[in-house]
Parts: structure tokens; sequence; C-alpha cells
């Protein structure tokens, strides 16, 4: 008994050990590179209209000849586009992509049950119940909305589902099984573009989801609200993210990571609109701004997608305060278009 507890004892210690070396290593300082990189954003004309109230189509403007950002991941909304069984309504996407030709800008399309935005799953009414009937017309649709798209100069990459080995939101159960069949109806339909799949940067390995596509995207979130611990700041640092994007390279063979989601916007426990400008600002600000995309620099990522611009131009509109807007657009003229 007594040799037990040595042993358990010494066990005990060397992970001890080990996680402060971890710990450690992830926190020391890192550099800046000195190369190139590139800004995006992720927008939502829901989120715009439904959430802040906004002409969605402004904003969109707005991102496109204002601030001039040629990089836009666009979430493909499945409940408004079919939300008959059969019948399709394209007018909104037609317009998001057209205005991203006319700028030559370049469009991410994320496509699927699960896309960026909250309740996270956009399922149509008719499709709810059934598994077997939204799995086959999920199918149908991902195809049908590859092979109208697939011909745009301005979109050069598709996003199948969001975050799908995340249990986060209002979703019915995840089959991975499921997912493959997904991923292998997009690749079917253009073999020329490649397909982007998507995590948690702070909830996951990476691995299941990186080794699934051609390109592989990690969410980026520092300061986070929770119900039970209210809010707070992860304790990692940026070396944090070096080392995930070595460890997918050596375990999923994908050589290709980007930050398809760096925090923009307030986190607060509730809907940011019911909060005072103080408040938001207080979550999210022209300097945490600037330091998340430092951050994100110093993990090693060239390809930075933002989220949040919809409620840049919301406080820059509703209370005349244009700190973050101002301060985003110097950051898209520093980095490549």
């Amino acid at each position: 008994m007594k040799a037990f507890f040595v042993l358990s004892g010494k066990i005990l210690g060397g992970v001890v050990v080990i996680a402060l070396l971890f710990f450690g290593y992830i926190n020391l300082p890192a550099k800046t590179p000195d190369t190139p990189y590139r800004l995006g954003v992720t927008f939502s004309w829901r989120h715009s209209q439904d959430d802040l109230g906004l002409n969605w189509k402004d904003v969109y403007g707005a991102l496109l000849d204002d601030l001039k950002i040629r990089s836009i991941r666009i979430p493909v909304y499945w409940d408004y586009i079919e939300a008959e069984r059969g019948q399709y309504n394209w007018d909104r996407l037609d317009y998001e992509v057209a205005e991203a030709q006319k700028r030559d800008a370049k469009l991410i399309l994320a496509i699927g049950r699960k896309v960026p935005r909250w309740p996270e799953c956009f399922i149509p009414q008719w499709a709810q119940e059934d598994t077997e009937l939204r799995q086959k017309a999920l199918l149908q649709f991902i195809s049908k909305v590859i092979h109208r798209y697939k011909d745009s100069p301005a979109v050069v990459m598709w996003q199948i589902e969001n975050e799908p080995f995340l249990e986060y939101g209002l979703c019915p159960a995840f089959h991975v099984d499921f997912f493959d069949q997904e991923l292998a109806v997009a690749r079917t339909a253009d073999r020329t573009r490649p397909i982007l799949t998507t995590d948690s940067g702070e909830l996951s390995t990476w691995i299941p989801a990186a080794k699934r596509g051609d390109v592989f995207g990690t969410t980026m979130y520092r300061n986070v609200y929770t119900q039970k611990h209210g809010a707070w700041t992860y304790p990692i640092g940026p070396r944090f993210f070096t080392l995930k994007r070595w460890f997918i390279r050596r375990f999923a063979h994908q050589p290709q990571a980007i930050v398809i989601e760096l925090q923009g916007e307030p986190w607060l426990a509730g809907s940011t609109t019911s909060f005072s400008l103080n408040e938001q600002l207080a979550s999210m600000n022209a300097t945490q701004l600037r330091d998340n995309v430092l951050y994100a620099r110093q993990g090693g990522f060239d390809t930075i997608y933002l989220w949040g611009v919809e409620w840049w131009y919301y406080i820059k509109h509703t209370y005349n305060e244009p700190s973050v807007w101002n301060a985003a657009r110097v950051l898209f003229t520093q980095s490549l278009k």
C-alpha cells in the first residue's frame, strides 16, 4: 500500500509539473511577425436586421465601401432561403454575392444547418422533426447553393457547418457520419474550391474538424461570459494557438489554419442592445480590438476574420460612437486587402 501511494504521488507530481510547464510555455511573450497578413469579417444580414434593428444593406455597403473590406464570410441561412420545401428565395444571398463581385471582394459561404450567429442552427420549420427528411433535404440544399454560386469569381471557399463538433446552440444531435456526407456532397458539387471546416479555439483539440477540411478555421475569444462564472479572461497566451497549429500539422496533416472568428464585439449576459453603451464598451472597445488582432498575429496566423462588424456600425449610428469603427478602418488599411 505504501508503494502504491508513493507511485501515485510521483504520477500526480509529474502531472503537476507538466501542467506548470505547459502554462508557462503558452504564456511566454510572443513576437509579432513582420510579415503580411489579411483581415476579413463575418457579416450577417440577420444579426444586423433582427438583433440590432439596422438596415442590413446599409451595413453591408459601409463595410465594403467605407472600411473597404475585401474578405467576407457570409452565413447561408437555410430556413430563410427554403422556408417552404422546394421553394427558394435567393434574393439576399444574390445581392450579397453581386455586391461583393462588383468590388472584387472575396467570399466564404458558410452552408449547413449550423452557421454563424445565435441560435446557431437555422433549420426550416418543415424539417425540424423528421431527421431523415432533414438530412436528405440538407444535402440537396448544400448542392443547390454550391451549383448556384460556383461560377461567381467572388466565391473563393465553401464552409460546411460551423463548429460542428462543438455542442453549442439550439441544435439537434450531431452525427459525424452525416457531416462526412455533407462534405462529400460539397466536393462533388465543386471540385475546384477548397472546403473550410471550423472548431472552437479554446474548447476542442481541432483534430476531428481539421483532418476533414482543406483549410481549418478556429474561433478565438479572449474575454467571455458564463452564467456560472460571470465575465472572465482565458489565462492563455498566443503560444497556445501556435502549439495547437503544430498539433494539427502533426496529427491531422493540416498545414492551413486561419482565424475564422476573432472576438470583436461585446460578450455580455444577454442581448447586447439591452446594455448601456458604457457597459458594451467595457466588454469590447477600440483598444481591445487592436489587442485581439495583435494576439492573433502573435499566434502565427496571417489570415484573420473579425467578428462584430455589425456592432461597430450599430454603436456608430445609434450612439454616435465611431471609435471602434475607426479603429477597424486603420486595421484594415494596414493589412492586405
